[in-house]
């Protein structure tokens, strides 16, 4: 089984529903909800249960032409059976894919995803083929989630 989730922490100074686009910019989810932390501050919690939330950034990684360094940052995030990235929020809001790697990088807290799947390696490739003078070498489809 599949399970996409993606958190993004809304500040005090944040609009909730600029925080809501800046997902939906780059994922396609099957739920959404707001979760309260209290003290004025939320959580956004998106969750799919396919791949196919992953399209979006699939999409937005060719056509940005950020493959390679994506890959190499993806591959990092694979640890048991889970792969784990984070996105700058502000970038996604307005459509672009940045990846952080501390969180300081956002100061607004970053996208967080975390992919649970039977072979998070398969997902990598499919996101991000390795490339050659900026193209991809191959297209692999979406893996199987079986």
């Amino acid at each position: 089984m599949v399970r996409v989730r993606v958190e993004a922490e809304v500040r005090p100074t944040e609009d909730l529903e600029k925080v809501k686009r800046a997902i939906l910019n780059v994922f396609t989810p099957d739920s959404l909800e707001v979760v309260d932390l209290g003290n004025e501050y939320k959580l956004v919690v998106a969750e799919a249960y396919s791949l196919r939330g992953l399209v979006k950034l699939h999409e937005k990684l060719r056509l940005e032409r950020i493959l390679d360094a994506a890959r190499s940052y993806l591959l990092k995030g694979i640890d048991k059976g889970v792969l784990v990235f984070k996105l700058n929020k502000q970038a996604a809001y307005v459509g672009r894919i940045s990846f952080v790697d501390m969180d300081a990088e956002a100061p607004l807290g970053p996208i967080v995803f975390t992919v649970e799947v039977g072979d998070p390696r398969a997902v990598v490739e499919w996101l991000t083929p390795p490339t050659r003078m900026g193209r991809p070498v191959y297209e692999r489809p979406m893996p199987r989630e079986s």
